[in-house]
């Protein structure tokens, strides 16, 4: 598939036609439909769109889907809920500049429903299913932005992000996930999970054109590190990186404990979650959903105020960490994707969700630009993560590692 770059510089001079990437990109998911990628395909307002293109915008053309707990004027506005059945009535704040900047959206991807679950199994539509196996689940929530972009329907997605939702499914499918730091891009007119924590996020192929997504949506500056210092998280809960490490030279560094950083975002995402449901009726919602609704009731008042306050330490001392390296690097997950009937336990798999969940929250409790890239491996993907002060830093670092990851299995190139 052509990088963004190249779709862009060819729609801009007239050697690629939009209305031949997009009937492309319609094909392709209609090709790969058992996925479950794809909840709404726009075809009328995505050939309309091609049709009238004026062939300008950094992203000029290229076709993109959006997940479903953001708003794009006149689609579904559902975030996967059989509780939900409305229609946009405005665009998203990265919807506008989606458009202002060339792109197609061609239609809605699948979400964990409203967000609020890591494994991309619950959903109106049932589960999504990753590419590389359907049996194996996507991780969630923005589980059809990274199985699409995976299965090649599109070269962009967007995605949200409050413990992981974007950098999850990027490692679980094998594709590049950047959570750039909070409100780089806007959340007005997603659904809310946690206004604490929700980022909103790009998937691409590859890191280069994740850093050039941010850059046309957000004015993230490319910049170039000759050889970063790059950290690696001592502290045990994190795990431990591949054997392709070895051909870097690594410096350890003590991340902010585990366990209060945690139970922190925790504290801070139970509450507001709950108070973003509180007016609606839960009845319709899945099962665990519902379960994540009443385990995020017990948190009490005195717990939130506390973490609002731990959460500013925190982040000084990530702050601090990130004085001495350019990034941190951990596994984004502990797991390659597991198969789907492994959430379909009476706790709401909640042993897959803690291996899934277990190294990505930090980044959203700190705010700090967060990515997902693939590391080489011969079996199913695995992702890792490039933890950075700012959004340059974190880009900067992961094309540079994926170009030292070049031409090897599960590379970015």
């Amino acid at each position: 598939m052509r990088s963004l770059v190249e779709i862009a510089t060819g729609v801009r001079d007239g050697t690629l036609d939009p209305v031949e990437l997009v009937e492309d990109a319609l094909a392709r998911a209609a090709d790969a439909a058992e996925l479950n990628a794809v909840v709404h395909l726009d075809v009328e307002g995505a050939r309309k769109a091609a049709a009238a293109h004026d062939r300008t915008g950094a992203l000029a053309g290229v076709p993109v889907l959006v997940k479903e707990i953001v708003e794009v004027e006149g689609l579904p506005y559902r975030c996967g809920s059989a509780s939900m059945d409305e229609v946009a009535r405005t665009d998203a704040e990265v919807v506008r500049r989606l458009r202002a900047a060339g792109a197609i959206i061609v239609g809605l991807s699948h979400t964990h429903e409203f967000a609020y679950g890591c494994t991309g199994t619950s959903n109106r539509v049932g589960p999504c299913r990753n590419p590389h196996d359907p049996l194996r689940m996507t991780g969630g929530s923005s589980s059809g932005s990274a199985a699409a972009v995976a299965a090649g329907v599109v070269p962009l997605a967007i995605g949200t992000d409050t413990a992981g939702s974007v950098r999850i499914p990027a490692a679980l499918c094998g594709v590049v996930g950047f959570k750039p730091s909070y409100n780089t891009i806007p959340t007005d007119g997603v659904f809310p999970l946690s206004q604490s924590l929700d980022h909103v996020g790009v998937l691409t192929r590859t890191a280069n054109g994740a850093a050039y997504a941010l850059s046309a949506l957000a004015d993230v500056r490319t910049v170039d590190l000759a050889t970063p210092r790059l950290g690696v998280a001592a502290n045990p809960e994190y795990g431990a990186l591949g054997p392709w490490s070895d051909a870097f030279e690594l410096v350890d560094v003590q991340l902010p404990d585990w366990s209060h950083s945690f139970t922190t975002a925790a504290n801070l995402q139970g509450p507001e979650a709950v108070a973003n449901h509180s007016a609606r009726s839960q009845d319709r919602y899945q099962p665990d959903v519902q379960q994540r609704l009443r385990e995020a009731s017990a948190v009490q008042p005195a717990d939130y105020a506390r973490a609002q306050e731990d959460a500013v330490v925190i982040r000084r001392e990530l702050d601090a960490v990130l004085q001495q390296v350019d990034a941190v690097l951990t596994p984004t997950v502990l797991t390659t994707a597991p198969l789907i009937s492994e959430a379909a336990t009476l706790d709401g798999g909640l042993e897959v969700r803690k291996q899934l969940l277990n190294n990505t929250r930090l980044a959203n409790l700190t705010r700090h630009a967060a990515v997902s890239i693939p590391a080489p491996t011969d079996g199913l993907p695995v992702g890792l993560q490039i933890i950075a002060a700012s959004n340059e830093k974190a880009a900067a670092v992961a094309c540079w590692l994926s170009d030292r990851f070049e031409g090897q299995p599960g590379s970015t190139s």
